[in-house]
């Protein structure tokens, strides 16, 4: 077993080289005309001039918070600098995924564009390619740093297996901090992608094509260039690092309760615990695996259905996941044994990972049916828009509402039955496998903005008509496939988040939650609340930069001249469009990164109690907040394209214009503020978990 550990970081290089396999392979493709590399390298100069100016400021960040850590474990009575490096860890996998993925896309978007000049399915295979080069650095750099650092701390305690007091303790505490550095950077790179994406996207739709009436991406509207490097930045960089920090916390989280909460009552095999903590990374180690060959299975005929090729990757990964965790679970728990937890066995633990698994689909499917352009969901939203804009957005809003009712019930089916089974470990179990095929999960969530931006690409440079229909026609799953892949997180942050929030009480020793305190109400009111406060920032942030995007933008077309009609030598200001959403960005992010690392701190200087109620509240508003959001804005969006495929009147119509209106509502919604909270939610329990040791000492427990 002591060698099983050293295999470990092992699955996460495999990850990395397949991801540079990849890479390599699209670099050998097309890439286009002259005038498509040239709007392409516009594209790859804006994204990274971005991402390199966020960084800029995350590394201030990290080092300002990685020393408050150090000196708060000291003061605690834990001299160990080891959380505080953890956290620096963590944030630099984390923003070194996001680099590496987006760096490739920006150079796969031309690509696709090319490819689809001779056809769907070569398009759809360079499309994927660059997201899956994403979701494997993803998981790759995740499991590759938490088993270096494993690895070090085992060594730095001499933890010793099946020896009382082995050091196990010390070693998942440190390595806690992974987590909150991961989560952090995700926070902070989705609501900031997330402005800088919808800004540039909202002013691009509202005076483009509803006041002048010209097509999406036309390359006379100024803010074209900055909707393309804000999908890079949002949809790209954003999801990478929301699903590198889900896919991390769900493993640590596992890794604690190991430690915390399973103490074996009876039993013959020293090693138990040890395997019981090791366990949740052979299981992402595993994912990995079937993840890479699970793309191998994304393949589209020329008329094809892109949805379809999509999840028959993701299907053959879940099944083959199923199978291998079976065998998995049988090695490292040999036995039945009782424990505060309750039985733990291989068949309970199994049965915990296909539950959570199976939810996970389920939840990807009902987000697919409640926003996919050919449901009928997105179509009465459609339809409602014959009668103006009012009507279609309360048809949006309902159909979100209405969207959170059957999640929400398989969230809590699964947190059920995975404590039934396997107590609290269980249910870190069931959120990790949800995750466990991350790989091939972000890979089908990436491509969608590659699509999008191949499209771009295809009007701005003025390919046929049956290019951009292509890609259209993959733009359009992949508005899907990211609400199926957002149901993923959202479903996997609801029971990780449980997990933490366990893992922190065991912590403290606040075992015994009581609704009725006064004390525990108030922070559950006050973190019920936190998801709007947040939401608010986060959209009011998209809408005061929209405001400027749009004044910008009909200032150029007012004082360029020619501009609007289309002359050859006119050029619109691009840059101009760029530094409005980046600056915004910037400025706008910090305020809700504070709030979601300043609130759990606060209540949980006032009154440990006030903190479980608050983490509580924010967990059950948070999530539902999050469905609702994603899937409302999802099925605006496909209600929109569905109109401009022909049907209703198709572009240019009133009912279009409506539509519009009701897409750039959902913008943020979907892309902004519904995104960020499945990271809320988890970054306080995170916090909180972190924290512990200074709370406990704080409040002299």
């Amino acid at each position: 077993m002591v060698l099983l550990s050293y295999l470990i970081p092992v699955a996460g290089v495999v990850a990395l080289l397949y991801a540079l396999w990849r890479t390599f392979w699209i670099r050998k493709q097309g890439a286009g005309t002259e005038t498509m590399q040239k709007i392409s390298g516009h594209i790859r100069e804006g994204a990274m001039a971005f991402l390199n100016r966020q960084y800029r400021v995350l590394v201030v960040f990290v080092i300002v918070v990685g020393g408050a850590l150090a000196v708060a474990n000291h003061l605690s009575g834990d001299a160990k600098p080891w959380v505080a490096l953890s956290f620096a860890v963590g944030a630099f996998c984390s923003a070194l995924a996001g680099n590496f993925g987006m760096r490739v896309a920006v150079r796969s978007n031309v690509r696709t564009s090319e490819a689809a000049r001779t056809g769907l399915n070569k398009a759809l295979g360079v499309a994927f390619a660059g997201g899956a080069v994403m979701g494997m650095c993803v998981v790759g750099l995740g499991l590759l740093g938490l088993g270096l650092l494993f690895l070090l701390y085992k060594a730095l305690f001499g933890l010793e297996v099946g020896v009382a007091g082995n050091g196990i303790d010390a070693v998942i505490s440190s390595i806690s901090g992974f987590s909150l550095g991961a989560s952090s950077i995700a926070l902070f790179a989705r609501v900031g992608g997330g402005i800088y994406t919808k800004a540039a996207d909202v002013g691009a739709d509202l005076v483009g094509k509803v006041e002048a009436g010209i097509p999406e991406d036309d390359p006379r509207n100024p803010a074209v260039i900055a909707d393309l490097v804000g999908d890079n930045v949002g949809d790209v960089a954003g999801m990478g690092a929301d699903l590198f920090e889900s896919y991390v916390g769900a493993i640590i989280s596992a890794m604690v309760l190991g430690v915390l909460w399973i103490v074996p009552l009876s039993h013959t095999n020293p090693d138990y615990q040890y395997n019981l903590v090791l366990l949740p990374m052979v299981l992402a180690g595993t994912g990995i695996l079937c993840a890479i060959l699970g793309t191998f299975f994304v393949r589209v005929r020329e008329g094809g259905n892109p949805q379809a090729a999509l999840n028959m990757g993701m299907f053959v990964a879940d099944i083959l996941m199923v199978i291998a965790s079976w065998f998995i679970l049988k090695w490292l728990v040999p036995e039945t044994v009782a424990s505060d937890a309750g039985v733990i066995s291989a068949g309970r633990l199994f049965l915990a990972t296909v539950a959570g698994l199976a939810v996970g689909v389920i939840i990807g499917l009902v987000s697919e049916y409640y926003t996919a352009e050919a449901r009928k969901p997105a179509r009465d939203i459609a339809k409602a828009a014959e009668m103006g804009p009012a009507t279609n957005i309360i048809k949006g809003l309902a159909t979100g509402m209405l969207s959170t009712a059957i999640p929400l019930v398989l969230i809590a089916a699964a947190t059920w039955a995975a404590y039934d089974l396997a107590g609290l470990y269980g249910i870190a179990i069931a959120g990790l496998g949800m995750l466990s095929t991350t790989g091939v999960q972000l890979a089908v969530d990436a491509y969608g903005p590659i699509a999008d931006n191949a499209g771009g690409i295809a009007e701005m440079s003025h390919l046929p008509p049956e290019v951009r229909g292509r890609t259209d026609k993959l733009d359009a799953v992949g508005n899907t496939t990211a609400a199926i892949g957002k149901g993923f997180a959202i479903g996997s942050a609801a029971l990780t988040a449980l997990a933490l929030f366990a893992a922190f009480r065991q912590q403290v020793g606040v075992t015994d939650v009581q609704l009725v305190d006064p004390t525990t109400m108030a922070g559950l009111f006050v973190g019920g609340m936190l998801p709007f406060l947040f939401s608010s920032m986060a959209m009011n942030a998209v809408g005061l930069a929209a405001q400027s995007m749009v004044a910008e933008v009909r200032r150029q077309f007012k004082e360029i001249a020619g501009l609007l009609e289309g002359k050859e030598d006119v050029k619109a200001d691009y840059a101009r469009c760029v530094a409005i959403s980046a600056d915004a960005a910037i400025k706008k992010m910090v305020l809700p990164g504070l709030l979601a690392i300043g609130a759990p701190l606060v209540a949980g200087l006032i009154d440990i109690r006030m903190l479980t109620g608050l983490l509580a509240g924010a967990t059950v508003s948070g999530v539902l907040m999050a469905i609702f959001m994603a899937n409302a804005g999802g099925a605006w969006d496909n209600a929109k394209k569905y109109i401009e495929g022909g049907a209703l009147g198709g572009k240019g119509s009133p009912t279009h214009k409506a539509a519009v209106v009701g897409d750039t509502v959902g913008d943020p919604f979907k892309d902004t503020a519904g995104p960020s909270l499945n990271i809320l939610i988890k970054l306080m329990s995170v916090v909180a978990l972190v924290l512990a040791p200074l709370l406990k000492a704080f409040h002299g427990i």
